[in-house]
């Protein structure tokens, strides 16, 4: 089993036949029923109360009874929830990157401070934090006027980069800073692992940055495909060291326990149509299968 020396990641012990460092927290039965291989700690008394955000108390709260159980590398569920990387970054013990893959930069600087779309913030207060990349985004958010919540502080003094798709974008936009093409994200991404020169790597991996014949979420589908992200992870791993990450992003049925936490999210999440609860575990099941080994190698 790896130690904290070398994962550069401060965990309990775990007996985990799949991987030694790699744990499933379920906090809403997106993977209930699949034979994951994984050891499982049940939160789902917590689900309805941190879904798509929470008050700082609370979250703390949240972080105080399971900090203990997280491994280095977490499958947990909705992208609703994914402001707990934030929490699941606390845990490294070294500088480091942070890659994400997500469909959204979830760069909101306005309230609530704990929440799916801003989280990205709480990993920049954090001491040990070097550089955060995002890839991927498709969302409309990356593009004036939504854009103005970003955090903009961030990005000038180069601790923030987000690479957005600019396929279907005007010929400015395809040559703005730090854009991406199908023609090209793979040169750019490859030029900027080169580019760590052997860092310490946390990825991020939020399932929506995937086709919609490849995932099913609770919010906007992306363009990678799984095919892509498993040759940027092996990219990535070519010449730096991914010692801890994540995967969530698969979708479940919403539930909430405050009024204003439901109403914040419905009016956020987009209006979509949802397939058959099989169909949804045949494809992301087939996802999750090929990107946790390529993630958690």
């Amino acid at each position: 089993m790896p130690s904290k020396a070398t994962t550069g990641f401060s965990r309990a012990s775990a007996n985990n036949s799949f991987l030694s460092v790699g744990l499933h927290l379920n906090l809403d039965d997106a993977w209930r029923d699949e034979s994951l291989d994984l050891p499982a700690v049940d939160a789902r008394e917590w689900g309805p109360r941190l879904r798509f955000c929470a008050p700082r108390r609370l979250v703390e709260k949240f972080y105080h009874e399971f900090s203990g159980s997280v491994a280095p590398f977490v499958l947990y569920g909705s992208g609703d929830f994914h402001y707990l990387t934030g929490l699941w970054l606390r845990r490294v013990t070294q500088p480091f990157v942070l890659v994400s893959f997500d469909n959204h930069p979830d760069w909101a600087i306005t309230p609530p401070r704990w929440a799916c779309g801003g989280w990205i913030n709480r990993a920049l207060e954090l001491p040990l934090l070097r550089h955060i990349s995002i890839w991927g985004c498709g969302n409309f958010e990356c593009w004036w006027p939504h854009n103005i919540f970003a955090n903009r502080s961030a990005q000038r003094d180069g601790r923030l980069e987000v690479h957005p798709w600019t396929d279907d974008r005007s010929m400015e936009d395809q040559q703005r800073a730090n854009s991406i093409l199908r023609d090209n994200w793979r040169e750019r991404l490859e030029k900027f692992a080169a580019s760590l020169r052997g860092a310490n790597l946390y990825v991020t991996i939020d399932m929506d940055c995937l086709t919609a014949d490849e995932a099913v979420t609770n919010w906007e589908n992306g363009r990678f495909t799984v095919s892509d992200l498993e040759w940027a992870l092996a990219k990535l791993r070519e010449q730096n060291k991914i010692n801890a990450g994540d995967i969530c992003g698969a979708y479940s049925e919403p539930k909430y326990a405050r009024w204003k936490q439901e109403f914040a999210s419905n009016w956020d999440h987009p209006k979509l149509e949802v397939p058959a609860v099989e169909e949804i575990k045949r494809v992301n099941l087939a996802a999750v299968a090929r990107l946790w080994p390529a993630l958690a190698h």
